[in-house]
């Protein structure tokens, strides 16, 4: 079982509980809302497509936006684990460290440790992420599986690998939660802070320190907010 893995799975189960209430996986909210992590993939993966320049009568020159797509991608990723934490509860397969373990014995996760720089072109990024939106809306029975390795797929495509695609969940993932701590349901979250967003406030945080705990970061998101509040 792969450690980052694990982690991953383990945080965004938190998430989900302190969002959504422990009971989510049965596909109902605390509140009564129903979750649908299918339609937050596909509608996601929609957004994905806009990093890039994909119109013919707009813009044809623009290049990707490949810092906007990671982030995209990592997005995605948070609905993909929560979508199989749902599926092994529901289908009585296990618990998360089941997950895990069968998530690290797949043939895609062992390419992932291969430090990756480059993109695939444009048109074979947006196919793949095409691919994975087919099997969110296809109402045949789901093949988490062959969608955990369609997304791996994607991870290489976009320049990222196992370690950047944990440092940017672990971010996004404590940035999600102190923004559910500080009004983002009910709108009083500020999420411009000085000028900038605070996606990007996280990430500077992240390579300030590469070896920042989850629990540190998050009392750094405290600091910068609290001094943006109070001014």
């Amino acid at each position: 079982m792969n450690d980052k893995i694990l982690l991953m799975l383990q945080l965004q189960n938190q998430l989900n509980n302190a969002t959504n209430g422990e009971e989510w996986t049965k596909g109902i909210t605390k509140n009564g809302k129903t979750i649908n992590w299918k339609r937050c993939i596909y509608m996601e993966c929609a957004e994905m497509v806009d990093s890039f320049s994909w119109k013919h009568w707009k813009a044809i020159d623009k290049e990707p936006d490949w810092a906007n797509h990671q982030i995209e991608v990592v997005d995605v990723w948070h609905f993909i684990m929560s979508l199989a934490i749902e599926n092994y509860a529901q289908m009585l397969k296990g618990g998360i460290e089941d997950i895990a373990i069968n998530i690290s014995e797949l043939e895609s996760f062992s390419k992932l440790d291969v430090k990756q720089e480059k993109y695939e072109s444009q048109e074979i990024v947006i196919a793949k992420v095409e691919s994975l939106i087919r099997v969110a809306i296809s109402e045949e029975e789901l093949d988490i599986d062959a969608m955990i390795c369609d997304f791996f797929d994607l991870v290489l495509m976009s320049g990222l690998d196992l370690e950047t695609l944990y440092r940017l969940y672990v971010g996004k993932n404590i940035l999600n939660q102190f923004r559910q701590d500080n009004g983002y349901k009910d709108g009083s979250y500020i999420k411009v802070w000085n000028g900038e967003e605070d996606n990007i406030v996280m990430k500077r945080i992240w390579e300030n320190d590469a070896h920042i705990k989850p629990d540190m970061l998050y009392k750094e998101l405290v600091k910068a907010y609290t001094s943006l509040t109070k001014s």
